[in-house]
């Protein structure tokens, strides 16, 4: 944790991001456990660090991918990602006990696609979603905003069986109507086998 808290004090402000903080590209979580652990690491699960998952998405194929927050001794919050591959250290926001940094953190994610943190969003529509933000008008706003901007609508349209409405932020409330889980994911889940 110290290791984590001491690259975080590293991370620049830009105004287009406030108030989160970003390293100058995703940070490898494995690389900063093996180098504060050495050997010792190999014996370490680094979702062991999760506090609570914001979103996770799975598709079809079984393909998985989240965004979680760890809290760090000094309150800092960690915003990180997951995916089948690799977790990355994306973001760290302010020391506030609410989920304003997270809903933040999550609305500069689906306004770039990623970009603002290094990352690039794609895959179309996912087959579940599941999330700890119990605000369903906020999740659709989320994901029209993601969707439109990784150009997903047809894959919307497609999952919602190709009757889509004249206005796509109804499309996507009857997306979210069908793939949300209405339990929030655990803090941490079982890594996959």
């Amino acid at each position: 944790m110290e290791a984590l808290d001491r690259r975080v004090r590293q991370f620049r402000g830009r105004e287009e991001l406030w108030p989160l903080r970003v390293p100058s590209e995703p940070i490898l979580l494995d690389g900063v456990i093996e180098e504060a652990l050495g050997d010792s690491a190999r014996r370490f699960d680094g979702v062991t660090l999760r506090s609570r998952t914001l979103l996770e998405l799975t598709w079809d194929d079984g393909v998985a991918w989240s965004a979680w927050m760890a809290v760090l001794p000094s309150k800092t919050k960690l915003y990180c990602d997951t995916d089948p591959h690799e977790t990355r250290i994306l973001a760290s926001g302010g020391r506030n006990e609410g989920d304003e940094n997270d809903r933040v953190f999550l609305r500069l994610l689906a306004e770039s696609g990623g970009e603002h943190f290094g990352i690039e969003m794609s895959g179309g529509a996912p087959s579940r979603v599941r999330s700890s933000i119990d605000d369903r008008a906020f999740l659709t706003e989320i994901f029209v905003e993601l969707f439109e901007v990784t150009g997903a609508e047809e894959s919307v349209r497609r999952a919602l069986g190709g009757q889509p409405s004249a206005d796509f932020q109804h499309d996507v409330e009857r997306w979210l109507d069908r793939v949300a889980s209405r339990q929030p994911p655990a803090a941490n889940p079982r890594p996959p086998s």
